[in-house]
């Protein structure tokens, strides 16, 4: 795709959108339309320096669309309410599937390419495994009405017969990496365990309460925003298959191993403690994640994954030590 092509990035004062934009800056693309929430002032930072075309605010991004007619060239909808602990599903139904069915409609009427973000709580409990068959988000029971609402969002994307000229949903695993202060409590571990180290000397990691899993040794898919760039990207470039698409590593890595590599990126021992888990999430807690990533590999990404020890060093250290974003 040329550099003077124009790119909507929804959620691009979010996490992964601002990366996004950054990582799209980098590569020469400028023309592009910010869609999000930019009442947020503890998000400004993330879209500092970034260049861009407009900024749209996410409410009335539609009508403008409808009074301005940009020649949109590409679509990433990484926009959605992320937040696995609001059990309002009302919420999530609103931004995360009648939302992303406006925009699929948009491109699809305007042939627009499409990338959108999907995410790994739609595989709940793990019980039917991590595949990215069409098939599955039919039989899937996701464990939150987060998971529930972007696994309506596949379902119905799948069923659509027209459609995008390209389309894919990324079903995003425990993404981590710069830009992702804003979030809370719903930010990485690895974020959580730089600042509890700061301010404590130690981190905190849940107990297991199941037999089979040892303290520190539940299991998860944890992928470098670096990572999620980089796919995007080659998406966009090479537009293979239609479909959904698993984004993680396909390798499994324990809680324990990623707080050790943050200590490690700080040059410090691991001190860890485990505590209890809350009881309101033990009954929803993923204890093993892990992307098979076949399909992506088949449609020709051959690039390797930052290994977790490598994703974190590089976080802490030219991210969070010096304070910066990407």
């Amino acid at each position: 795709m040329q550099n003077n092509a124009t790119i909507v990035v929804t959620g691009a004062a979010g996490f992964i959108g601002s990366c996004l934009v950054g990582f799209l800056n980098a590569k020469g693309y400028n023309k592009l339309i910010l869609v999000d929430d930019f009442s947020r002032l503890d998000k400004v930072a993330n879209l500092d320096h970034k260049k861009f075309s407009i900024k749209a605010e996410r409410e009335t991004f539609f009508e403008w669309l409808k009074d301005n007619q940009p020649a949109v060239d590409f679509v990433f909808h990484i926009g959605a309410r992320t937040d696995t602990t609001e059990f309002d599903y009302s919420i999530h139904e609103r931004l995360n599937v009648q939302y992303s069915q406006k925009i699929w409609q948009y491109c699809t009427a305007n042939k627009v390419p499409l990338v959108y973000a999907s995410s790994a709580a739609t595989y709940g409990s793990g019980e039917l495994g991590y595949s990215d068959d069409h098939e599955l988000p039919f039989k899937l029971q996701p464990l939150n009405p987060y998971g529930v609402s972007k696994n309506e969002f596949d379902k119905w994307a799948l069923q659509q017969t027209d459609g995008p000229p390209f389309w894919a949903g990324l079903k995003f695993f425990n993404v981590y990496g710069a830009n992702e202060y804003h979030k809370g409590r719903m930010a990485s571990v690895i974020w959580h365990s730089f600042n509890q180290v700061k301010k404590d000397g130690f981190v905190k990691l849940f107990k297991s309460h199941r037999p089979d899993f040892k303290d520190g040794q539940q299991l998860r898919d944890f992928v470098y925003v670096k990572d999620v760039l980089n796919v995007c990207y080659w998406l966009m470039e090479h537009q293979p298959q239609p479909g959904i698409y698993n984004l993680g590593t396909g390798t499994a890595r324990a809680f324990e191993d990623l707080v050790k590599a943050t200590f490690a990126g700080l040059d410090l021992p691991a001190q860890i403690r485990f505590v209890d888990m809350p009881e309101d999430i033990r009954d929803k807690y993923q204890y093993f994640t892990e992307a098979n990533m076949q399909k992506l590999r088949d449609a020709g990404y051959t690039a390797a994954f930052y290994s977790l020890e490598e994703g974190v060093n590089d976080y802490v250290r030219n991210y969070l030590s010096p304070g910066i974003c990407y």
